[in-house]
């Protein structure tokens, strides 16, 4: 436990430096990581490639801990666009005068240091990183043991990208994939400012119900397509496919259809690619 403090302090540190780097440079190390990250396939994918050996290709976790060359030039330009996007640090979302001459201003700044804790989703090391960073925020990273190699890995290769550019590297951490580190994060009062559970409902209760530092609880819920009663049934159909069977295991995966009562003759259409994927359909009567 004293080794986990030891490293969140050093984060804490580490937040207080990001502050020193301007916007365009922020920008500019996110898009050196991009390209690392396209020119690093190899070593990543053989650092999934041990994490997957352990996990059986049934589990629904499988795919979400897979990772391609396909998935990694992804990521990349994910890192691309959030390098791009406007920074909210110093924004000011109000400035008044109050009538005795006192002048107010609400400016947005960083948490400091931001806690994520998630599952066998190696991808989201570096969406974490990339957003914590873009609004200079330092984070402390918790993932799953299934998914340790693979974000050793990430973790590695951003830390290279950052040390090259002369940032501390200690405002990215990842912690141990263990229950003790797990702890030792919701109870860390004084380094970790916030924490965001990233995962399903079990996680997201944990995580509320033991936290000691202030948490963002995130949704955990259905995800629902509708089709209204001027819907074109070849669009409709597409979408429909795509929602459903692009990444079945995906948390934004379709989970329901609703059809306008005008509409239902068309189910059998809308649905006629889902069999094609295995897809088991329970409908409800109609009502």
């Amino acid at each position: 436990m004293s080794d986990i403090k030891l490293l969140l302090s050093n984060v804490k540190r580490a937040s207080r430096s990001l502050m020193s780097l301007t916007d365009a440079r922020r920008a500019e190390i996110l898009m050196r990581l991009a390209d690392a990250v396209d020119s690093s396939h190899e070593v990543i994918l053989r650092a999934n490639a041990e994490d997957l050996s352990r996990m059986e290709r049934s589990n629904p976790l499988y795919d979400r801990l897979l990772l391609s060359p396909k998935r990694l030039t992804a990521i990349a330009g994910d890192i691309r666009h959030v390098a791009e996007l406007p920074s909210p640090v110093g924004e000011v979302i109000e400035d008044r005068t109050l009538p005795n001459g006192l002048r107010l201003r609400r400016v947005r700044v960083p948490f400091g240091v931001i806690g994520v804790i998630y599952e066998a989703r190696p991808n989201v090391t570096f969406d974490v990183f990339s957003l914590c960073f873009r609004s200079g925020n330092a984070c402390v990273l918790k993932g799953g043991s299934d998914a340790s190699a693979s974000n050793e890995a990430i973790v590695s290769l951003i830390h290279k990208v950052l040390d090259e550019c002369g940032v501390d590297t200690d405002c990215v951490c990842l912690l141990p994939s263990s229950h003790e580190a797990t702890a030792a994060m919701l109870g860390a009062v004084g380094y970790v400012d916030v924490c965001i559970p990233r995962g399903g409902r079990r996680l997201i209760d944990f995580v509320r119900d033991n936290a000691r530092v202030p948490v963002i609880e995130t949704g955990a819920g259905v995800v629902s397509a509708y089709f209204d009663k001027d819907g074109d049934i070849d669009m409709g159909r597409d979408i429909i496919t795509n929602a459903k069977t692009r990444r079945v295991s995906v948390c934004n995966a379709l989970d329901t259809l609703l059809i306008h009562h005008n509409r239902l003759a068309d189910l059998p259409l809308l649905c006629e690619r889902l069999s094609e994927k295995n897809v088991e359909i329970f409908a409800d009567e109609v009502s």
